[in-house]
């Protein structure tokens, strides 16, 4: 079946010869995901030019070889500081990692970790740039110049990015830790990697964020920097233009950007706004429209420039943890087939078919109560595991369902679990706490107490 798929996207509209300069994110944390050698034939089918890995995994690599795709490759989180503190083990990543595979398989970036200045291991950020440049100097060991070091940042990396001109790092981020980065890409004409999502700060204010403006639909609604005089038409070059700005304040001015992840949730909770198909279509088309125009368009603060953009992902991953969204970012479905029509070289926007009626209607905040339920058909041990969990929060979390309490009956796993959730998420969604349960519970509108029992809720 998988092979029939294949073979009729191999033979589409958009099966041609041209390679686009985009590039898709390949995430595995799903399950019952294609094989490698099978996601590979995908993503040569879709035209993609980049391949991004979070990690070196030895059969993607060895798979990749003698395809054109470029492929970047990363240098794990927990592998930064003994990297940084040993020549000898950059330079066995080196071997094992790249000299196995290049040039056959072609490797033209190397990040090392991934938002590392979102963690709050303040080591392995002082370790960063040190490991940096532990690999480039095993790379010029082997005079391979043609790769590129560099590391994804997330953008709360900046503690100011509105308007783009007061675009400034954390002050919490030392010198010694921003300073020899920047000095680092600049010495080795690498990029800034950037892990930019409009959706986020769109959908957390969607009422002062106009919807076009984040879908990158541009024209109707623009944004003028005071300071600058510099006009935005969509938020994703105004988020990108607060790092440059921010750069800018360090005096560095010619240093290259590249997006290492951006994209649109095709799917969320009900309370994740803007979350669906077709928003991520309109975004996901519009970039690659935007990242692809001949000539390059940039960004209003460095206009013409070519912006190497990886879109995330390629498949919805059920594995991941978290809200809704956090499982639905991808082109395809874990099957294989498209989610959505998207041509990824730009070059036939007009042949794209969307399959879609007109805009859903959860590009509103949801306006009421919800609550957090096990989902349909759970396996029992898994549910004793987190109903467990959730009673050994405290807080009162499970006081209704002790022995002649309002909520001990129905006795079942799955009707105290049920009610665990939505006092487990009542209670601690504030401090961050999902309906999620490892994929165990959903979230609902319709509402399931029954007799005295109240389940808690969640009202927005």
């Amino acid at each position: 079946m998988f092979a029939l798929f294949l073979c009729s996207i191999l033979t589409s509209t958009y099966a041609s010869n041209i390679s686009s300069m985009i590039g898709i994110n390949y995430g595995r944390l799903g399950t019952n995901l294609p094989s490698a050698y099978e996601s590979i034939k995908l993503l040569q089918s879709m035209n993609v030019g980049r391949i991004k890995l979070y990690d070196a995994n030895p059969e993607v690599l060895k798979l990749l070889s003698g395809t054109k795709l470029h492929v970047s490759i990363m240098v794990t989180n927990e592998q930064i500081s003994g990297i940084a503190s040993s020549q000898a083990k950059a330079e066995n990543w080196v071997q094992e990692s790249v000299l196995a595979y290049y040039p056959n398989t072609r490797i033209r970036f190397i990040l090392v970790g991934n938002e590392v200045l979102s963690t709050k291991d303040r080591k392995m950020w002082l370790d960063l740039v040190p490991a940096m440049r532990n690999i480039k100097k095993s790379l010029k060991g082997h005079d391979i110049h043609n790769i590129k070091v560099g590391t994804p940042l997330a953008m709360d990396t900046l503690e100011s990015t509105f308007p783009p001109s007061s675009g400034k790092f954390r002050s919490d981020i030392p010198s010694q830790v921003i300073i020899p980065l920047l000095k680092f890409l600049n010495g080795t004409k690498s990029f800034f990697f950037l892990d930019v999502y409009p959706y986020f700060p769109w959908s957390s204010n969607p009422t002062n964020t106009s919807l076009d403006y984040a879908l990158i639909e541009g024209g109707n609604v623009t944004y003028v920097d005071s300071k600058t005089g510099l006009v935005y038409t969509n938020l994703l070059d105004q988020m990108l233009d607060s790092v440059v700005f921010a750069m800018r304040k360090f005096g560095f001015d010619n240093i290259m950007m590249a997006v290492s992840e951006t994209g649109w949730p095709n799917a969320g909770d009900i309370d994740q706004v803007g979350a669906n198909t077709y928003n991520a279509a309109t975004y996901n088309r519009n970039l690659v429209k935007k990242m692809t125009a001949d000539p390059p368009l940039g960004t209003p603060a460095k206009p013409r420039f070519v912006i190497p953009t990886f879109i995330f992902s390629l498949y919805d991953e059920d594995l991941k943890p978290g809200p809704g969204t956090e499982r639905h970012w991808g082109l395809l479905h874990p099957n294989g087939q498209p989610i959505y029509e998207i041509d990824l070289t730009g070059k036939h926007p007009e042949n794209e078919r969307t399959g879609l009626s007109s805009a859903p209607s959860n590009n509103n905040p949801y306006k009421g109560k919800i609550w957090c339920v096990v989902a349909s058909q759970m396996n029992i041990t898994n549910l004793e595991t987190a109903l467990d969990f959730a009673c050994s929060q405290g807080n009162g979390t499970c006081d209704a369902l002790a022995p002649g309490k309002a909520c001990y009956e129905p006795v079942s796993v799955t009707a105290h679990a049920s009610f665990a959730f939505s006092s487990y998420w009542s209670k601690f969604r504030s401090s961050g706490a999902s309906c999620y349960f490892n994929g165990l519970a959903v979230q609902t509108i319709t509402d399931p107490s029954h007799g005295s029992c109240q389940f808690p809720s969640v009202s927005l």
